[in-house]
């Protein structure tokens, strides 16, 4: 499930549980994550599925809920 999977690498990259994560998380403001963790975490996601993410897209990605959608939409 690409949750579970999204989840898990947000959870290693900002060193906290996944339990915290839910799919209405939002990156910034409920995990603290910076510029370059959003960074981080756009390249870890292009890598695992096999995508590309440009800027302007990426900056609408807030929440889990969002990332999961925008990859589904991909495969």
């Amino acid at each position: 499930m690409i949750f579970e999977e999204v989840r898990q690498i947000l959870a290693r990259q900002l060193e906290i549980p996944p339990e915290e994560i839910t799919m209405d998380t939002d990156i910034v403001a409920d995990l603290g994550a910076d510029s370059l963790d959003v960074v981080e975490l756009v390249m870890m996601i292009e890598e695992k599925y096999g995508i590309m993410i440009e800027d302007h897209q990426a900056k609408d990605l807030y929440t889990v809920r969002q990332i999961v959608e925008f990859i589904e939409k991909l495969q």
